[in-house]
C-alpha cells in the first residue's frame, strides 16, 4: 500500500509504498485483547509482602493461664488476632508473569498497526533527527501535523535529541522500533513513525524474518 509522507513542517514530500503484510492486515481483536492483557500482568512487580505469625518477632510463652480468667483462651500473642501479630491470607512476592506465542505477538502488533493506517492515526516522516534537543520543535512539528491527542514517536534508533525534546511533553512518548509493542500503540491515538523506522519495522516483523525463524 501506499502512504503519504510528511516532512517536519506537515508538508507532503513524496508517497511511499509501505508492506500489506504489516500496514493492511484484518483486525483480530481476540489476539490484541490477548496480548494487551498478558502485557499488563507482566508489567505488574507482584512484591506486595506481610508477615504470618509465623514471621512476627515475639515469644511464644502462652500469656495468661488456660481457665478461670474469664477471658477467651489465648496461645500465643502471635495470633492474627492480637494487634501486632501475624497476617491470616496476607500478600507474598509472586510472579504475574504469562507466557504470549511469538506468532500471536506478531500478529497482534501487525493487527494495531494496521488499524492505525487504516483510521488515518499513522503519521510516516522522511527524517525525525534534531539538531538540538529543543522541545519548542516537537511542539511546532505536532502542531503542523494537527496533532490534538497523545502521540508515539517511533524512531529507527534512540535519537537523544528527540527524547529529550519530547520528555516533558504531557502525553507524548518516544521509543526506537525494536521495542514497540502492543500496550504501547493502544496507549497512544496517533502514532508518528520515520520512514526508516518504517523500513526497520517491515525488516523485525516482515515476511523475510518469519520464513527465516520457520
Amino acid at each position: 500500500m501506499e502512504i503519504s509522507v510528511y516532512n517536519i513542517l506537515g508538508e507532503v514530500i513524496e508517497q511511499a509504498e509501505i508492506s500489506d503484510e504489516l500496514f493492511a492486515v484484518p483486525f483480530n481483536e481476540s489476539v490484541v485483547h490477548q496480548a494487551m492483557v498478558i502485557q499488563m500482568a507482566n508489567r505488574r512487580l507482584g512484591t506486595a509482602s506481610s508477615k504470618t505469625r509465623g514471621d512476627v518477632v515475639g515469644s511464644t510463652r502462652k500469656p495468661y493461664r488456660q481457665k478461670h480468667t474469664g477471658r477467651a483462651r489465648l496461645g500465643t500473642m502471635k495470633s492474627p488476632l492480637r494487634r501486632g501479630g501475624g497476617v491470616t491470607f496476607g500478600p507474598h512476592p509472586r510472579s504475574y508473569r504469562q507466557r504470549l506465542p511469538k506468532k500471536m505477538r506478531r500478529l497482534a502488533l501487525k493487527c494495531v498497526l494496521s488499524a492505525k493506517a487504516q483510521e488515518e492515526q499513522l503519521i510516516v516522516l522522511n527524517n525525525l533527527q534534531l539538531e538540538q534537543p529543543k522541545t519548542k520543535e516537537i511542539v511546532n512539528m505536532l502542531h503542523q501535523l494537527n496533532m490534538n491527542s497523545s502521540v508515539l514517536i517511533v524512531t529507527a534508533q534512540p535519537e537523544e535529541n528527540v527524547i529529550k525534546a519530547a520528555r516533558n511533553l504531557q502525553g507524548v512518548k518516544t521509543m526506537p522500533v525494536a521495542l514497540l509493542s502492543v500496550l504501547d500503540l493502544l496507549s497512544f491515538k496517533f502514532l508518528i513513525i520515520s520512514l526508516t523506522a518504517v523500513r526497520g519495522a517491515e525488516q523485525i516483523w516482515g515476511t523475510r524474518t518469519t520464513a527465516a525463524e520457520g
